[in-house]
């Protein structure tokens, strides 16, 4: 391997290069290799359009691994929420560092809960999965789509074009702006997506060297429990609009939990499942059957392809 710095690409987002910046500091701490940034446009950065609408989260990934294949960078890294389902073609999933938190947050103006926010209080959101749950928790409110990154999403309380956003607690944190969160959502409350919190560390599958070194950040209990996640997500074959969440949690035995809300908050489906961290995926597709026979396939815009978490990517 050469002995220069390694190449990481890296969305431009003040979110994304933080991100960037912690695995970079960690595989250097763990291997001494120098890292330099190369920061990487992505559809998802430049359209205004909602991401339901351009492809899902998808649309951050495709261009990081255009890159990587093109041997423009030696490595990516993602948002694990971010990453299609599927296998990519040419491209291993070399290390799940270890996950931060992964739950939801309300950052309202002065400090308010959800509960305390007035009827029809209008919550920003990209994510068809927070709105369903929003609505569930308070059918009074309104979720109002909104897209831009987390400072442009925070200053619309400041300026009253909103009442609220909802953002990733972990995205938050990595940025410093923890000081907005007025409210952290437990699971039990708001399922977050399939594999929120996690970050994802990719490169070429032919480079064995480089998987191996890359590989000595990864945490096998991260890395099992977005693995239920993301199987639990990708046999629902749910679309990019369908308001699916999933968690799971423990060291030992590894229990899942799984939700398919309708799109207006009216009904709710949940499911759970436990086994052994080398059985991720077989109860991720367990939660899965026993949703989908229960008519979990009616809330959902069915795909034919493979999918991201259906979030947005904050």
């Amino acid at each position: 391997m050469n002995r220069g710095p390694l190449r990481l690409g890296t969305r431009r987002s003040p979110m994304a290069v933080a991100q960037s910046m912690l695995v970079s500091a960690a595989i250097t701490a763990k291997t001494g290799r120098e890292i330099e940034l190369v920061g990487i446009e992505s559809a998802g950065d430049t359209s205004r359009e909602l991401l339901t609408q351009i492809g899902g989260t998808g649309v951050f990934v495709s261009s990081l691994r255009a890159s990587l294949l093109a041997g423009e960078v030696d490595f990516a890294v993602h948002s694990l929420k971010d990453l299609p389902t599927g296998p990519a073609d040419g491209i291993a999933l070399a290390a799940v560092p270890g996950r931060d938190d992964p739950r939801d947050a309300l950052a309202a103006r002065d400090g308010a809960k959800l509960a305390d926010l007035p009827a029809g209080a209008r919550i920003g959101t990209g994510s068809p999965r927070r709105a369903a749950q929003l609505l569930i928790l308070r059918p009074d409110i309104q979720p109002v789509p909104v897209r831009g990154n987390a400072g442009t999403r925070l200053s619309k309380i400041a300026t009253g074009e909103l009442d609220a956003v909802v953002l990733a607690h972990a995205g938050l944190a990595r940025i410093g702006r923890l000081d907005a969160v007025s409210q952290v959502f437990d699971p039990d409350e708001m399922l977050p997506a399939a594999g929120q919190g996690a970050l994802a560390v990719e490169c070429c599958d032919g480079r064995e060297d480089l998987v191996a070194l890359l590989g000595t950040i990864d945490d096998p209990v991260s890395r099992a429990a977005t693995t239920a996640e993301r199987t639990l997500l990708g046999a629902l074959q749910a679309g990019c609009s369908a308001p699916v969440g999933a968690y799971a949690a423990g060291t030992d035995v590894l229990r899942l939990r799984g939700v398919v809300v309708a799109a207006d908050g009216g009904m709710a489906l949940r499911g759970s499942a436990s086994g052994t961290l080398a059985e991720a995926e077989v109860i991720g597709r367990q939660v899965a059957a026993d949703l989908l026979g229960r008519g979990a396939a009616s809330f959902m815009a069915v795909s034919g392809g493979h999918l991201s978490s259906g979030d947005d990517d904050k």
